[in-house]
C-alpha cells in the first residue's frame, strides 16, 4: 500500500469514526496535492467524503473547484458561495478574496469572493466577474497576499481579453506575472505566460504566441499541471493551424487529447475534438471532421458550454454546406445563433447572417 492509499484509508476510517480534525489535515495533505496534478475526480471525492463531517472551507472551496473543473460550474457557484459565507463569518479576509476570485471565474467561463468571480466568468457573465475581482484585489493588497494580488490580476486580465480588450488584458497579466515570479508560483507564471500567448495570438502576432507558449509548456510540466498541459498544447496547435501547418496542428492536438481523459477535463476534450475536427475540414476530409465534431457536441451539452457548443454546431453547419446539406446546416445554424444569444456570444451578427444566407440558397433551390 502506497502512503497515498494508506492516508486515503486513514480518511477513509476518520470520517467514519467522527475525526473532523484527522479527516481534515488529510484532506487538506491529499487535495493540495490532486489540485496541483489536475486529479480533480479524486478531489471531489475526497472533499465530499470530509463534508460529511459538517461544513469546511478547504474541502468546499476543493469541491467546488473540482465541480468546476469537471463542467458543473453551477454546483460549483452554490458551493463556492457557502465557502465565501464561512469566510466573512470568521473574518477571513485572504480567504475571502480568493473565493471571490473563484466565484469571478465561474461566472467567466459559463471560485470565495476570487473564486465567486471566477464563477460568474465561467457562466459568460463577465461584467459580474469583474465585480467579484475588482472585490477581491483591495483585500488581497490590503493583507500582503501578494500571490492572491497576482491571481486576481490575472483574472481581470481573462476577462478583458474575453470582452476583446486585449491592450487591457495585457496591462493586467504583465502586472501579474511579476508578482508571480516574486512569490515562486511557478504554475501561476505558467499560467501567466499561456495567457499573454493568447493575447497574442488574438492579435494575429503568432511568433509571439508561441514564444510564450513555448516558455510555459515546460514550466507545466514541471510542476506537473497536466490539465494545463494539454491547454498550451491545444493552444500551440491552435497557432500552427492558423499559420496552415495541420500537420504538426494535429500532432500538439493528438498530445493533448489523452492528457485531457487522463485527468477528466471534459471541456478540454471537448475543445481539442472540434479542434481536431477543424484540421481534418481544412483538409478536405469532411467525413472525418464529421466524426470528432459529432463526439465533441455531446460533451459540450454535458458540461453546459453553451459557446463551446454554438462554436461545434457551426462548424457542423458548414461541413453540411460544403456536401450541399442546405436544409441540415441550416437547422445546425439556427441552433447556433439561438445559443450565440444566450450567452451574447461575439460571433451572433456574423452566424446569423451566414445563417440568413444559406437561407436564401435554400429558397432559391427550393423554387
Amino acid at each position: 500500500m502506497t502512503s497515498v492509499e494508506r492516508l486515503v484509508e486513514v480518511h477513509r476510517l476518520a470520517v467514519a469514526g467522527g475525526e473532523a480534525d484527522i479527516a481534515h489535515a488529510i484532506d487538506r495533505t491529499l487535495n493540495r496535492q490532486w489540485r496541483a496534478t489536475s486529479r480533480f475526480r479524486e478531489v471531489e471525492q475526497l472533499a465530499g467524503k470530509t463534508l460529511e463531517l459538517g461544513p469546511d472551507t478547504y474541502a468546499l472551496d476543493s469541491l467546488a473547484t473540482a465541480k468546476q473543473r469537471l463542467g458543473d460550474p453551477w454546483t460549483a457557484r452554490d458551493l463556492f458561495l457557502q465557502a465565501l459565507g464561512l469566510d466573512r463569518a470568521a473574518n477571513n479576509r485572504a480567504g475571502e478574496a480568493a473565493t471571490l476570485n473563484n466565484i469571478g471565474l465561474v461566472y467567466r467561463r459559463s471560485g470565495t469572493l476570487n473564486n465567486i468571480g471566477l464563477v460568474y466568468d465561467g457562466l459568460g457573465e463577465r461584467g459580474r466577474a469583474l465585480e467579484f475581482y475588482n472585490e477581491a484585489l483591495p483585500i488581497c493588497r490590503e493583507v500582503g497576499d501578494r500571490a492572491g494580488e497576482a491571481v486576481t490580476l490575472s483574472n481581470i486580465g481573462l476577462v478583458y481579453d474575453g470582452l476583446g480588450e486585449r491592450g487591457r488584458a495585457l496591462e493586467f497579466y504583465n502586472e501579474a506575472l511579476p508578482i508571480r515570479r516574486e512569490v515562486g508560483d511557478r504554475a501561476g507564471e505558467a499560467a501567466t505566460l499561456n495567457n499573454i500567448g493568447l493575447v497574442y495570438d488574438g492579435l494575429g502576432e503568432r511568433g509571439r504566441a508561441l514564444e510564450f507558449y513555448n516558455e510555459a509548456l515546460p514550466i507545466r510540466r514541471e510542476v506537473g499541471d497536466r490539465a494545463g498541459e494539454a491547454a498550451t498544447l491545444n493552444n500551440i496547435g491552435l497557432v500552427y493551424a492558423g499559420l496552415g501547418d495541420r500537420g504538426r496542428a494535429l500532432e500538439f492536438y493528438n498530445e493533448a487529447l489523452p492528457i485531457c481523459r487522463e485527468v477528466g477535463d471534459r471541456a478540454g476534450e471537448a475543445a481539442t475534438l472540434n479542434n481536431i475536427g477543424l484540421v481534418y475540414a481544412g483538409l478536405g476530409d469532411r467525413g472525418r471532421a464529421l466524426e470528432f465534431y459529432n463526439e465533441a457536441l455531446p460533451i459540450r451539452r454535458e458540461v453546459g458550454d453553451r459557446a463551446g457548443e454554438a462554436v461545434t454546431r457551426y462548424n457542423v453547419a458548414m461541413v453540411l454546406r460544403a456536401e450541399g446539406d442546405l436544409a441540415a446546416a441550416v437547422a445546425e445554424l439556427e441552433q447556433t445563433v439561438a445559443l450565440d444569444a444566450q450567452v451574447g456570444h461575439p460571433d451572433l451578427e456574423a452566424d446569423t447572417a451566414m445563417l440568413n444566407e444559406l437561407r436564401s440558397q435554400l429558397d432559391a433551390g427550393e423554387h
